[in-house]
């Protein structure tokens, strides 16, 4: 399935209600983390300490955190950050692993029992783990979470990737193909890869909801983006000293993560119905 063929399913499932409602929301979410600047009036960075701790008001809808800075300027600032790593993570991680699980499937031999043992090696280890590790040796950081997040999930589509293309490489078409002269990369990349993009984007998007999860851990733990530059989980980290003054500062960023994990992962129910994948892989 071509791009351009998946918003066939993408519409579809907009017409749910689930999907709607998900939908809604998300594209709220990136409204808000894309125009940030043009929703709110206030910098996400300028600290006004004696109006630090301010309940929801006309001023400031959710309030104040302890260095006065306005919660929902920093909740959208922190939807961008929050949102653009996980989101440029997970892409990367799905493009490397469809292109490591395609050749690894097409081509077999050595190089597909080499990649599917450092998968399989890679996949026994939980991702925070993964991250962790990760992190503490690239260093805190957007770039070092990105990275992070990119190759604790790259197993999961390299498996999902190669899974695919040991299905469907041995098809009449394939076949076909082969015999009138198309080498290996026209037959990968015109024909086999492009039949597993419903599957692997499908399953990019319901990891973007995990990988939100884990972003916000490793920035909770002070590991993801650094001061002053907000992100949902540095945001709960700083709000849990002030749990019993402040209640909002974790509550408001927390809410955040969960109803968008919960949204996309009802959007990508609702979307795999449309695609009708379940159906699919029992009878096929």
């Amino acid at each position: 399935m071509s791009a351009a063929g998946f918003a066939t399913p993408v519409a579809a499932a907009l017409r749910s209600r689930k999907g709607a409602v998900a939908g809604l929301w998300l594209a709220a979410m990136v409204v808000a983390a894309v125009f940030a600047p043009l929703l709110t009036p206030y910098a996400y960075d300028v600290q006004d300490l004696p109006g630090a701790f301010q309940p929801p008001g006309a001023a400031h809808w959710l309030g104040t955190d302890e260095f006065g800075r306005d919660l929902l300027t920093r909740l959208f600032y922190g939807a961008r950050t929050s949102l653009s790593v996980s989101a440029i993570a997970i892409g990367i991680s799905v493009l490397a692993g469809m292109i490591l699980g395609a050749a690894a499937g097409y081509f077999g031999g050595r190089f597909d029992r080499m990649v599917t043992a450092l998968v399989d090696l890679s996949w026994s280890f939980p991702e925070i783990l993964v991250a962790l590790i990760l992190v503490a040796i690239i260093g805190p950081g957007v770039t070092g979470t990105m990275a992070a997040i990119g190759v604790a999930y790259l197993a999961q589509f390299t498996r999902l990737a190669r899974a695919q293309i040991m299905a469907i490489k041995s098809e009449t078409f394939i076949e076909a193909s082969r015999s009138l002269g198309a080498s290996d990369g026209f037959i990968l990349f015109r024909h086999l890869i492009p039949n597993t993009l419903a599957p692997v984007l499908v399953a990019g998007m319901l990891a973007t909801g995990d990988a939100i999860i884990l972003e916000a851990t490793l920035g909770f733990f002070g590991l993801g983006a650094q001061p002053p530059t907000p992100s949902w989980g540095a945001m709960m980290s700083s709000g849990s000293a002030q749990l019993f003054k402040a209640p909002g500062i974790i509550l408001f960023p927390g809410l955040a993560v969960a109803i968008t994990v919960i949204a996309i992962n009802l959007f990508g129910d609702a979307l795999v119905r449309a695609l009708d994948i379940r159906r699919r892989e029992r009878t096929g």
